[in-house]
């Protein structure tokens, strides 16, 4: 299972086992045409790769799809590209740029403040669930960490991999991150990247120990849940889509009226100086000040299944969208919610008294529609906001794209 806060990533690419492969070939040059051997080629989100030979040329075996390329070579810029694998082999030269900033050695300013920026990415980033307390940063010194004190905002970014190791999943991640954002006012979490992942080197009883965990990551995961959702299978597959209605408040006065009436009762306390206030009067501030405090709306979960006929719609061969109003309310009934989980304070999405402690997640539309493929990648980062058990689970509980649950692994049971 994997999160993705609010969080969002940039994880695109369709596989479609009954299609034939293609060939992505080409040469890595610099802008002066010269060819550049050793370049690293990666395929983000997946666990594909290869290195450009001495003549500089690479080539990749790719099924029909959409696909993000990440060039990376010591020295050079990083170059990111998005291809199209349609129904025919391609060549596409990658030209990268040389790189001042990692030529010369980069000084990192002493921060008193980084260790806790550092463990603030961590916990946003990599997560704070039981497979996340078996991940590590090998680098994090590549980490390029910006706090702005007026907009209580988090900012990471990195210009060379930053290296994650995953003891509990058994994956080396590679991760280039372009963006990492969180906002301790709105409390949500936004990242996107390049991500690459290599298998871990282990015995056969840990290999197998591995094989369980993924298979477990994978289960109920957004990936999951968007793969059999493309496939008309979400029902079968154990994931109950219910709508959480959100209605105005009625017990709350508009906006307005509370900013002039605690205005007012300010200039009143104001004037009084040291006079006796009433505080438990209908006008008075404190009653104003806890009006404020309520919710702008009251959610209202619909617990008639939303049928994925009419929530599904089919852009083009290879591409499916969803569009919805409200808040959809997942349910995954396979498995239970991990006790850590509904510990933590804020994260746990309320449900019915009836209801089992499945793992229950909502999705806030942003960006609408929302495109996704057939491996469960999402087209746009940025348009869907997590909650709940999605939004819990991050970088330590995801598996590459390209992950397969076992060919005797039952999913509809």
């Amino acid at each position: 299972m994997k999160s993705l806060l609010t969080l969002f990533l940039l994880f695109i690419g369709n596989i479609c086992l009954a299609q034939q492969n293609y060939v992505l070939s080409g040469t890595v040059k610099d802008k002066h045409g010269e060819a550049l051997p050793g370049a690293g080629v990666y395929i983000s989100g997946y666990k594909i790769a290869t290195v450009s030979n001495n003549k500089g040329d690479y080539a990749l075996q790719l099924k029909p799809g959409n696909y993000d390329i990440l060039v990376q070579l010591i020295g050079y810029k990083a170059l990111n590209k998005n291809i199209i694998i349609s129904d025919k082999s391609i060549k596409i030269d990658l030209v990268l740029e040389e790189s001042v900033t990692q030529l010369n050695e980069v000084t990192i300013k002493p921060d008193p403040n980084r260790a806790n920026y550092l463990a603030m990415f961590s916990d946003f980033f990599i997560g704070t669930t039981p497979n996340a307390e078996q991940c590590k940063m090998i680098n994090p010194n590549v980490l390029l960490i910006d706090y702005d004190n007026e907009e209580s905002k988090l900012t990471v970014k990195t210009n060379q991999f930053l290296i994650i190791e995953n003891q509990a999943l058994g994956y080396r991640i590679k991760y280039l991150v372009n963006n990492f954002e969180y906002s301790s006012r709105t409390k949500i979490i936004y990242y996107e990247g390049f991500p690459y992942y290599e298998d871990l080197k282990g015995s056969i009883r840990k290999k197998k120990i591995w094989a369980k965990k993924r298979l477990t990551a994978y289960l109920g995961s957004p990936q999951h849940f968007f793969t059999s959702l493309y496939n008309g299978k979400a029902t079968e597959e154990g994931f109950i889509i219910n709508k959480l209605i959100t209605q105005p408040n009625r017990d709350k006065p508009s906006d307005s009226a509370i900013r002039a009436n605690i205005k007012r009762l300010t200039k009143v306390q104001e004037g009084l100086l040291r006079k006796t206030i009433n505080l438990n009067h209908g006008d008075s501030l404190s009653y104003w000040i806890r009006k404020k405090n309520l919710p702008d709306g009251i959610s209202i979960l619909n617990r008639s299944p939303v049928a994925q006929d009419t929530l599904v719609h089919t852009h083009n061969q290879n591409i499916k969208s969803i569009n919805f109003s409200d808040k959809l309310y997942i349910i995954y009934t396979k498995e239970k919610e991990d006790p850590l989980f509904a510990n933590r304070i804020g994260l746990s999405i309320s449900r019915p008294l009836d209801m089992p402690d499945y793992q229950i997640s909502t999705i806030t539309l942003q960006v609408a529609p929302v495109y996704f493929y057939e491996n469960g990648g999402i087209y746009n980062p940025r348009a869907m906001l997590y909650a709940g058990y999605w939004g819990w689970e991050k970088i330590a509980d995801s598996v590459p794209m390209d992950y397969l649950p076992p060919a005797d692994v039952e999913l509809k049971k």
